[in-house]
């Protein structure tokens, strides 16, 4: 048996480094703003991939949170299709 890992969050235990938990969060950041705007539509998953500029599977992969086949650069642009600006404020880590 061997002894179990602490982690200060879910993403920490995610990533295998801090550059790679730091890209997890934004992701998974730009998605839930995604699927808010999606929600929000009041339309079939197919209408709203088509105002996204992606196909209805792929929106249902964003949708369920996969973020393994999502770069930040693929969210940012579906944000800016949907009429979404993404800012970006960096911080100093606070530990």
């Amino acid at each position: 048996m061997t002894d179990s890992q602490r982690f200060n969050s879910v993403w920490d235990a995610l990533g295998d480094t801090p550059e790679q938990t730091e890209n997890l969060k934004l992701r998974a950041e730009l998605m839930t703003q995604i699927r808010e705007y999606v929600e929000s539509l009041n339309v079939t998953q197919k209408e709203a991939a088509t105002r996204l500029g992606l196909t209805q599977p792929r929106l249902n992969d964003l949708l369920r949170g996969r973020l393994d086949r999502f770069s930040l650069d693929m969210l940012v642009n579906v944000l800016a299709r949907a009429g979404k600006h993404v800012n970006v404020t960096v911080v100093d880590d606070v530990a």
